[in-house]
């Protein structure tokens, strides 16, 4: 896949050598959607199906993005991983961004965080809700987001300013060093620690998460706030 493909708009940075990782659990009503915009610009896309019980997959596949199934539903952290290793297969590849499947990460963002990477040549950038003002999530969301940060930056050592955001431009070699170990939300936290204990260089990006009616339908931010808590009072 390449230049000659159909849906390909634009010649955005890194297209051709970026592999967009996508954990999938029940998004059968909006995945094919974001699939099919995302490779508008950017065509390597793997879906991670993680033991989803509606068409997820096949969306997915008809959109055009490549598609591994688990069995049963393992958690993020696992699909993560899996997808990760998928894109290492890639010789080419170098650079994978870690991207949501419910249409709340925008393609933009993921370039700008690409262009940045590349240019400075950094191992890790990490998309941010808190370096601008766009992105406005619920009260009870932001205190645990605040709360998170605090928690990471004094267990890893890694000075952020959002230390539980999805979206990340992972340059292949720290994708062949880091270890996702926490197959559920505790994998963000380990990210950060990974970052640490390797010493790797990561920068921060503004995003603008967005909250849409569809996920919020969902549950997602309150869902999402409590997995936060018990991640960090485990770890």
């Amino acid at each position: 896949m390449g230049s000659s493909d159909p849906l390909r708009e634009t010649a955005a940075p890194g297209a051709d050598a970026t592999w967009f990782v996508m954990p999938l659990f029940n998004e059968g009503a909006v995945v094919g959607d974001v699939v099919r915009e995302l490779r508008r610009s950017y065509p390597l896309v793997v879906c991670v199906d993680d033991g989803s019980t509606d068409g997820s997959a096949q969306a997915a596949a008809e959109a055009g993005a490549a598609v591994v199934r688990h069995p049963y539903n393992m958690g993020q952290g696992a699909a993560l991983k899996t997808g990760i290793d998928y894109a290492l297969r890639d010789p080419m590849m170098r650079q994978v961004v870690t991207f949501d499947s419910d249409g709340q990460h925008r393609v933009e963002d993921a370039a700008e965080m690409i262009a940045l990477r590349e240019a400075e040549g950094v191992d890790i950038v990490l998309g941010s809700r808190f370096l601008d003002n766009r992105t406005k999530p619920g009260l009870l969301k932001r205190m645990v987001l605040r709360g998170a940060v605090w928690y990471t930056n004094l267990t890893s050592g890694v000075k952020l300013t959002d230390a539980h955001n999805g979206l990340r431009v992972i340059g292949r070699s720290a994708c062949e060093r880091i270890t996702i170990e926490q197959n559920r939300m505790a994998h963000a936290s380990e990210l950060v620690e990974e970052i640490g204990r390797l010493k790797l260089t990561v920068r921060e990006h503004p995003v603008h998460i967005l909250y849409t009616d569809y996920s919020r339908s969902k549950g997602q931010s309150v869902l999402n706030s409590v997995n936060i808590v018990i991640d960090m009072l485990f770890r």
